[in-house]
């Protein structure tokens, strides 16, 4: 149970943290007029905050789970 709470809220932390690091570059992006060929061709290339908010799906999904199982074996014993 221990382990699909730490999964669970390290999912969380990496979904808002990919969040707020999205809302961060778009934002720039929209506010800086001369250089709309990094907004349009995406060059130079960054890493894409949606990572951060995928992984953290994952990590709430495994972590649930985990938790689920932790709890049921828990309640077994």
């Amino acid at each position: 149970m221990g382990v699909g709470g730490f999964f669970l809220v390290i999912g969380l932390i990496a979904f808002f943290w990919g969040k707020q690091e999205e809302k961060r570059y778009f934002d720039t992006i929209a506010t800086r007029t001369d250089d709309l060929r990094e907004f349009i061709a995406h060059w130079p290339p960054r890493p894409q905050p949606g990572a951060s908010k995928t992984g953290g799906w994952i990590a709430i999904a495994i972590g649930a789970v985990l938790l689920v199982i932790g709890l049921v074996y828990w309640l077994m014993a």
